[in-house]
Order: C-alpha cells, then structure tokens, then sequence
C-alpha cells in the first residue's frame, strides 16, 4: 500500500487527499522503500521514481506539486501555482490542480479542506511549529485569502511520533500547555503528544471535533509502514502527505 486516504475526506470527489507509506518504492535501506524526501542522502534517482509511483498511484503527475523546503517554523506560503519555495512549513491553496504537499517522518502533517471555498491547506506541524501556532497562521491566512471559517472546514491530523515515544526534555515541554504533556519521574523525562496539541489547535480555530479525524498510526510504533527520523536515528527516508482540489 503506497498511502493512506483520510475517511473525513472520502465523500468528495473532487478532493485528492492521501498520506503515503513507506511502501512500494525502489529506495534500497536505509531509505527503504517509498522515500520520497529530497532532503535525505538517497539517489536524487530513486527519489525521482519514488515520487513518480505515489503521484501515479494518485493519478496526477509530479509537475503537479507544491512544496517547500521546510525549515520548522510557522510561516504560510499561498501557492497559486505548482513548484518549489523555500521556508514555510505550510501551504495553502484554492488553485484547481495544484497539489500540496509537506515532507515528514515524525513531525505531525494536517491537511484542511474547506469545502465552501473549495480551499485546501498542507501543514508540516514539528513541535517547533505546532508551538508556534503554525495552524492557527495557517487558518488566519486562509481567512484572509479565501474567506475561509474554521468552522466550515474538516481536517486531518495524520501520522507522527505518539505520545509515548516522544520523549523530550523540560526545555520542550515549556513549550506546551499541561495538557499535553506527561513528566515520567522514573525516567525524569517529559512526553508530549503532538496529535492532541494540532487537534486541540484546529478546534481553537473554530474547527468542530468531529470535523477532526486523528490517525491511529505512529511512526514509531507502527516504523514497518513508515519512516521514524528519531527511531532510525536520523538515516530514513521522509513519507509526504497531499492535498489538493482535482483541476
């Protein structure tokens, strides 16, 4: 199985929305097998056809995407057309065809679909972005661009590092309301669960709970589907996760 489809967004049709395994590639390991990250040091070559497969399976071309080259921040790039950037972390759209895409392995993706406006967002949320309010900027520019309301929009907050193996220091649970971290005495460690910090952030911008779906899937616990930067210890390869309204 090259990616998974979100269940929020399968009764649109006219939505693509999809979160890629790490299966079905060519990649050999330590990137085995669907890598789809340029930033890693696998064959440029391998990556290229990786990226062919997904975006085949999805039935859109490569020249389709959006993307950037992400750097942990909070800073929204409005894409009208396809193509590269460099510094945000997250990507919105209401261009048909243009298809957004955030690179990950660890790091929580959240795709938006606002179905009035026909509007789309593709957010790469770290604990550094997610503590930057990386999705309340994005709902903000949406609103500004689109009209966009959270409350009409629905969204996804997919695969990531669980709660359990996110181990952190007190430098980084600062960073996060009590709620969302858990202090383990024994190992005089934080941990924090990044799925409830974007949930709960989607739902400060007006998103209802139910129009949140949550993955069950973690990027360590479940590393045989997808790729763990700190579980593999830094030599993986990168899952994307896509979103766009079909041109």
């Amino acid at each position: 199985m090259l990616f998974r489809i979100p269940s929020i967004f399968q009764s649109f049709p006219q939505l693509l929305a999809a979160e890629s395994t790490r299966h079905g590639g060519v990649s050999p390991a330590p990137y085995a097998s669907l890598n789809l990250g340029k930033s890693t040091d696998d064959d440029p070559a391998h990556v290229v056809e990786n990226r062919r497969r997904f975006c085949a399976a999805l039935g859109v071309e490569p020249a389709a995407l959006a993307w950037s080259r992400q750097v942990h921040g909070a800073e929204v790039r409005w894409a009208t057309a396809p193509g590269a950037a460099e510094g945000f972390d997250a990507l919105i759209t209401r261009s048909p065809g243009v298809v957004l895409a955030v690179s990950v392995a660890d790091c929580t993706p959240v795709l938006v679909f606002d179905p009035v406006r026909g509007a789309v967002a593709a957010i790469h949320a770290g604990w550094r972005g997610a503590a930057a309010g990386i999705i309340g900027n994005t709902l903000a520019e949406m609103a500004t661009r689109f009209g966009t309301r959270g409350a009409d929009c629905l969204a996804y907050v997919g695969t990531c590092i669980d709660e359990c193996s996110f181990e952190v220091g007190p430098e980084v649970a600062a960073a996060f309301d009590a709620a969302f971290q858990r202090f383990d005495a024994g190992r005089d460690r934080y941990f924090v669960d990044l799925k409830k910090v974007c949930a709960a952030q989607l739902q400060a911008c007006g998103l209802p709970e139910q129009h949140i779906e949550i993955s069950p899937f973690s990027t360590v616990l479940h590393n045989h589907d997808y790729f763990s930067h700190r579980l593999e210890k830094g030599s993986t390869g990168r899952m994307m996760a896509v979103i766009g309204v079909r041109g």
